[in-house]
């Protein structure tokens, strides 16, 4: 029995039936919290299993019509393209990146004769896809170059601007290269294409998957400890996304995502800039190996994915996006 004076406010009141708990609610999930990333791969008629990401493809152009219907149809805002680049057409200069009729230029002229304005689409701007040693920039003495690797980006940058993409996102980390870019594509016309930065992408260990979706896992020579962040560091970051917005970015991503939502909400809070978060391969690839293994059940991923919003997450870029209904009921 509760003896003395016991305080007048219950907060468990708001928490005692589902419809109150809804009425309270701080954050919450919609289709316009995502950007759906869809794999691509040469060829034709083929959907290709990722060995290391369950539940995940690579398609062929001809079966893009199918994945992007889906998505405007569950109302997801946007995609991002990234290709998966056969080894024959890699070099040490990643001049695939050039080629107008790579795999992105190709997927980019696709979607956007048959759905316009419909869908938005995010590039990445960076040469790992592209080099046979799987950096992001040119590879000289095991060191990457930063201004030299610019030069590359900013004809990467037009081309895919050219072709239609609608959100360039630099993923490379070099310095400056978000100031030439926008002065570049600014300089070509295309003042109204959108940049968004990874102002903040750390030197991670939960890559591992995307490289092998991509093709770039067991090229990659040495670590990309000399251009990403230390994961260490939480004050660079804040410097790191000042000097992009500086230079003209109009949205940040933070990657990885859950091992940093502690840089999610400090970027939200300093900045008041749209602040993506990208819940990457090796993040999707432990929760859904934990589900198909009974570790887990679904109810972690909607946890998960509630987490970025509450940190201040504008949107998320994940491998559930299209899988949203599903996961909430």
């Amino acid at each position: 029995m509760i003896t003395g004076k016991f305080p007048a406010l219950r907060l468990r009141r708001n928490r005692k039936t589902d419809w109150s708990r809804r009425l309270i609610e701080e954050n919450n999930l919609t289709p316009n919290d995502f950007i759906l990333p869809i794999f691509l791969i040469d060829g034709k008629n083929k959907k290709q299993s990722i060995k290391s990401m369950p539940g995940v493809y690579r398609y062929t152009i001809d079966k893009l019509n199918n994945i992007v219907d889906r998505a405007i149809k569950k109302g997801i805002p946007m995609i991002a393209l990234f290709p998966y680049t056969e080894k024959r057409k890699k070099n040490d200069l990643g001049t695939e990146a050039l080629n107008e009729n790579n795999l992105v230029c190709r997927a980019l002229q696709r979607i956007k004769n048959k759905y316009k304005n419909e869908i938005g689409i995010m590039c990445d701007v960076a040469l790992d896809p592209y080099t046979s040693h799987g950096h992001d920039g040119l590879l000289q003495n095991k060191y990457v170059l930063n201004d030299e690797t610019i030069k590359i980006l900013l004809d990467q940058s037009l081309l895919q601007a050219q072709m239609g993409c609608d959100v360039l996102a630099p993923s490379d980390m070099m310095d400056g290269r978000i100031g030439e870019i926008r002065k570049y594509l600014d300089k070509h016309n295309f003042k109204m294409t959108q940049i968004l930065s990874y102002a903040v992408k750390y030197a991670s260990s939960f890559y591992g998957p995307f490289r092998d979706a991509v093709g770039s896992k067991n090229l990659l020579k040495g670590n990309k400890k000399n251009y990403q962040m230390d994961y260490r560091n939480s004050d660079e970051a804040l410097r790191e996304v000042a000097l992009d917005i500086k230079e003209g970015a109009d949205m940040v991503m933070v990657k990885p995502g859950l091992p940093y939502l502690d840089i999610i909400k400090k970027v939200k809070e300093n900045f008041k800039i749209p602040v993506m978060a990208y819940q990457v391969s090796g993040e999707y690839s432990l929760l859904e190996n934990g589900i198909k293994n009974d570790l887990t059940d679904r109810n972690i991923i909607l946890e998960s994915l509630i987490s970025f919003k509450r940190a201040g997450a504008n949107a998320i870029v994940s491998y559930y996006a299209d899988r949203l209904d599903q996961i909430i009921k």
